[in-house]
């Protein structure tokens, strides 16, 4: 529907799709508003939530009329507000991404969100939440071809390729190696407020068999630990494939073009296109124990972010060697090979020693002086040793041709493949210790990073780390 100016309003379907929304918050509203006037009479409390009904409904209304958007030359402008307006207006160069998703009951209209995100923000810039699916699409083609269509009008569209995707089984075993305890504590915590609703006595239960039972309690004991562990294990890995076959479900990845296009869930279907041009880094993970199975996942970081965590576009969740590298072909990216790589300084070592083991050690002293057996606990001392050992041995790293390979972690480890072209920025770190030690960190920074899991040098000699930042940088 279009305003008075030519821009355009959302779907209508948009005030129904916000109210049924709404509702349980409404719904709380008016029974609250009808309780306190139920005073005046049952008719008196049905037309004052009738009232407040109308009037929730209306003020709906009024901000799906106020809301309005349009494409003008260069920018995209969006004005909303009903008594104070405000007026955003999103340059087509500061838009890196535009994706689109469809929750279930979106999906049930019709409808879907357009999100357009800009370089380096953590949040949305803009979201036009709900249009048609075809809006949706006219809008992503605009705002992505800078204004204008992406093709000619005669041109035929560019061919999509599946390069990835993942049926029902692979989503499964992905789920199975998604282990989460979380909806086991939700579980015990439900029982344990059950009982304190219902007032039930637990210790009073243990106890009502009396003295002649204890042996038959001290038997079961053993077979309840067991029992409340396969249960545990259980409700962990169902709640591990629920949750991954609500994301993932649909998994598909498809090559158009210069962009990647990406499609997945189940309850909420989401559409993200990855434009090649506009990936920063590549990001290669394998799980402490799905990694010990040959599966990886793979993430694209781009200008925009993402939703997904660490803000890094998921664009093969749960693949093999091969697959991972046939995306990254189709990214134009080069296959990750960790025999080149060089090992970083050996005060690695001696630093991740003392992190680790130096504040457990002074415990553990301070301890067996007071409690000699805690003395045996030393024996544990060479364990941080032996994890620092392995992770120098883990974290790597080579500039070859045009891109930075890094590599590091013991049990999870992680992978990252930079093209030296989209490095932002190459900093020098010394903390207390690394300087006592004679080592430094270099950090590498590309555009739209954010969070953990960047691709940093760890642990370098001095004049190790001054050649690296200066090769990063094309300065040597």
């Amino acid at each position: 529907m279009s305003a008075p100016d030519g821009a355009r309003r959302l779907h209508p379907g948009t005030i129904a799709l916000r109210i049924v929304v709404k509702a349980p918050q409404n719904i709380a509203g008016i029974v609250a508003v009808g309780v306190a006037a139920s005073r005046g009479g049952l008719l008196v409390m049905l037309g004052v939530a009738a009232l407040a009904l109308v009037a929730a409904a209306v003020f709906t209304w009024a901000r799906w009329r106020a809301f309005t958007y349009r494409i003008a030359p260069g920018e995209l402008v969006i004005a909303d507000g009903i008594l104070h307006r405000n007026r955003r207006s999103i340059p087509f160069e500061r838009i890196q991404d535009v994706s689109i998703d469809q929750k279930l009951l979106a999906r049930l209209f019709g409808l879907a969100r357009v999100r357009i995100e800009t370089g380096g923000g953590e949040a949305d810039e803009a979201s036009l939440d709900s249009v048609s699916l075809a809006e949706a699409g006219r809008l992503r083609a605009v705002l992505r071809g800078g204004g204008a269509p992406s093709v000619e009008p005669d041109a035929a569209p560019p061919a999509r390729t599946t390069i990835f995707a993942m049926d029902g089984r692979r989503v499964l075993a992905m789920g199975l190696f998604g282990f989460s305890l979380v909806w086991v504590g939700v579980l015990f915590a439900a029982i344990n407020q059950l009982g304190d609703l219902l007032g039930l006595d637990w210790d009073g239960w243990r106890g009502w068999a009396g003295v002649a039972r204890q042996e038959a309690v001290a038997f079961a004991t053993p077979l309840f630990a067991v029992l409340a562990a396969i249960v545990a294990l259980a409700l962990g890995a169902i709640s591990g494939v629920a949750r991954t076959f609500f994301v993932e479900h649909g998994f598909r990845l498809e090559r158009e073009g210069g962009r990647l296009r990406r499609v997945r869930g189940l309850t909420t279907r989401t559409e993200v296109v990855v434009s090649v041009a506009r990936i920063q880094l590549a990001l290669i993970e394998r799980g402490m124990v799905s990694g010990r199975f040959g599966w990886s996942g793979l993430r694209f970081q781009t200008l925009g972010g993402s939703d997904d965590a660490c803000g890094r576009q998921q664009v093969a969740p749960f693949a093999r060697d091969d697959e991972v590298a046939r995306v990254l072909a189709a990214a134009r990216y080069p296959a990750f090979d960790p025999l080149p790589l060089r090992a970083v300084a050996f005060g690695h070592v001696v630093r991740a020693t003392i992190l680790r083991g130096g504040g457990p050690l002074v415990v553990i002293g301070i301890v067996s002086l007071f409690v000699p057996l805690a003395g045996f606990a030393l024996l544990l001392v060479p364990v941080p040793v032996a994890a620092a050992l392995l992770a120098r041995r883990r974290h790597r790293y080579a500039i070859l041709g045009d891109h930075l390979y890094v590599m590091r972690g013991v049990l999870a480890k992680r992978a990252w493949i930079v093209p030296l072209a989209r490095i932002q920025s190459v900093s020098i770190t010394r903390s207390p210790l690394q300087r006592l030690l004679g080592i430094a960190t270099v950090r590498v920074d590309t555009a739209g990073a954010r969070g953990i899991a960047r691709p940093d040098i760890s642990d370098l000699a001095v004049e190790d780390a001054v050649r690296a930042a200066r090769a990063l940088l094309r300065d040597g």
